[in-house]
């Protein structure tokens, strides 16, 4: 018997794994692809990410997951009608595989028992314990007091508990050599209609550049991505050598009001399974923090789980508040996002 299985092993699981083993807790950590694991992002770290690295690691990013340019100067929007907004704020430059790897690493080294190759395939939320079918390379099941749900958009688990269908953006981006008049410190994002249905973006790793669009429809992705390269073309010089890969990925897509699913029994979700995303994607702050506050929550009111959700809920509330605000901020600058509005 655990006392926490956690699914998922990217930043907001691997938070949750490292404050729960900090506090004495038997924890075990499952991640369903092989670790280090891949994923499409922009692998920005704002300033806040990296306070809550510090808080909740004791330890700054090491040089071995960042990549060139390793600082970020900040984000340049450019609204739906072409006007552009620049935002400064230090930041870091990373590679999600290395840097959800160390978090990862930390919390083993505090004491989390580690699984990765292994995918959950249903939970049984019962009245004094989980117990949840997993499978590697044979179906088999395992216990737990409470289950922290960390993995993400597409969660099983919270497609069958909850009897909810996701509703997913498609983002579809492509890692290139060439050349381009842009400052490569800085993440620029574009919210023109004619561009995405979303967003689209550009950032630099490593010296190739990195050009992406979100779409709600995926038949239109090659139509957006098209017009996205003919307008890099016209308006800042980009010109593409050649195209080292392409990539699809898939995220919450957030509607009116930021409804979040904070868990039900003794299950909870954190992260993008909670639905904590932040505008223009950025999701690591967001997973950290609702990881951290479900972690403590259960530390906190372990022989209590009546007040375990609850306590979460409350924790969490400021997290909230914060994304509703940077929703709300983004649908001001573009008629794009208006649903965001908040209602005064």
């Amino acid at each position: 018997m655990y006392d926490v299985i956690v699914v998922g092993a990217g930043p907001t699981g691997a938070t949750a794994a490292k404050i729960l083993s900090d506090n004495d807790m038997k924890v075990l950590l499952v991640e369903r692809m092989k670790l280090p694991r891949y994923k499409s992002c922009s692998g920005v770290l704002i300033k806040k990410s990296m306070d809550l690295v510090m808080e909740y690691f004791g330890k700054d990013v090491p040089h071995s997951a960042m990549c060139t340019p390793t600082d970020n100067h900040g984000m340049i929007f450019t609204n739906d009608k072409g006007k552009e907004y620049a935002f400064n704020q230090e930041g870091l430059n990373v590679w999600r595989s290395s840097f959800d790897n160390w978090l990862t690493e930390n919390a083993v080294n505090a004491g989390a028992e580690l699984r990765d190759m292994t995918s959950v395939i249903a939970c049984d939320n019962k009245d004094d314990n989980i117990e949840v079918k997993l499978f590697s390379d044979r179906l088999y099941s395992e216990k737990a007091r409470y289950v922290i749900d960390c993995g993400g958009v597409t969660s099983v688990i919270k497609r069958k508990e909850l009897n909810i269908a996701p509703e997913f953006i498609t983002t579809f981006q492509t890692f290139n050599q060439g050349k381009i008049e842009l400052d490569p410190h800085y993440f620029y994002a574009y919210l023109q209609p004619e561009l995405s249905e979303y967003d689209a973006w550009f950032n630099v790793k490593d010296d190739m550049l990195v050009l992406g669009v979100a779409v709600k429809d995926t038949n239109k992705i090659s139509d957006y991505y098209d017009s996205f390269i003919h307008y890099m073309k016209d308006k800042h010089g980009l010109v593409i050598d050649k195209t080292v890969k392409a990539e699809k990925w898939l995220m919450p897509h957030i509607r009116s009001g930021c409804k979040i699913d904070y868990g039900k029994g003794r299950l909870l979700f954190a992260g993008e399974a909670a639905g904590f995303l932040n505008p223009m994607g950025e999701g690591i702050s967001a997973g950290m923090e609702s990881g951290n506050a479900a972690a403590h929550a259960i530390t906190e009111h372990f022989d209590e789980p009546v007040c375990v959700l609850d306590d979460y809920q409350q924790r969490t509330k400021m997290l909230k508040t914060y994304m509703e605000r940077q929703w709300n901020f983004v649908a001001g600058l573009a008629d794009t996002f208006s649903e965001m509005k908040l209602s005064l």
